[in-house]
């Protein structure tokens, strides 16, 4: 069984809850969104095709606990599942970044999703798989990237809409567009409105820049 991987790294987790924690990436090839604000877009078309053996043994150098796959969209390949699986099975802690478009179902519970909901700014907020919230799981996330004041709108209305949301052990993420909306801004609106939710700091943006592969 084989993947396309764009590629393989070990870093700092720069978001969700583990951030600050080291991490090693599984980069994933292709995606079924276009984002404007994607910072990967490398990853739509390129990569080589690697059996699990191939990828268990790229990751095993790094002697780290904490993996995440992401990409791209890992769940457009049906056997990112299968990589979970076995990872998890080894004793690793597993992330999953998915776009929420995609069937989360499959994805196994032991798993940390880490799930997107887009908004305005993003061109794709149609796209989202409404379904995959009743799926959830305790140890799972969802993140909102924002870059105006129509998007945190936005995702307040899907706050209100879905207020479970709220009472999660992992607070909803807020996570600026890098270079677009100010981080001082994005908290005074959350403090302004008393939202119980978590603002993200891209660490690694802010660490690397863009740097690629870290």
């Amino acid at each position: 069984m084989k993947l396309w991987v764009n590629e393989i790294f070990y870093s700092v987790q720069g978001e969700s809850s583990h951030a600050g924690r080291p991490c090693i990436f599984i980069r994933l090839t292709g995606c079924n969104l276009r984002c404007p604000y994607c910072d990967t877009k490398y990853a739509y078309d390129e990569g080589i095709l690697l059996d699990m053996a191939e990828i268990r043994k790229s990751i095993k150098s790094y002697q780290c606990h904490l993996v995440e796959i992401t990409g791209g969209e890992p769940l457009l390949q049906s056997p990112t599942r299968y990589l979970i699986n076995s990872l998890l099975d080894e004793g690793y802690e597993v992330l999953l970044e998915t776009n929420g478009s995609l069937d989360i179902g499959k994805v196994d519970a032991r798993c940390h999703r880490i799930m997107d909901i887009k908004l305005p700014s993003s061109g794709e907020q149609h796209r989202m798989r409404w379904e995959n919230l009743d799926l959830l799981t305790p140890r799972d996330e969802v993140k909102f990237v924002m870059g105006n004041r129509i998007d945190y709108e936005y995702a307040q209305d899907v706050l209100a809409r879905y207020p479970f949301l709220l009472d999660r052990p992992q607070p909803p993420i807020f996570s600026p567009i890098f270079g677009l909306l100010d981080l001082k801004t994005l908290a005074g609106w959350i403090l302004e409105d008393r939202l119980k939710v978590r603002l993200q700091v891209p660490l690694h943006k802010v660490i690397w820049g863009e740097q690629r592969g870290v």
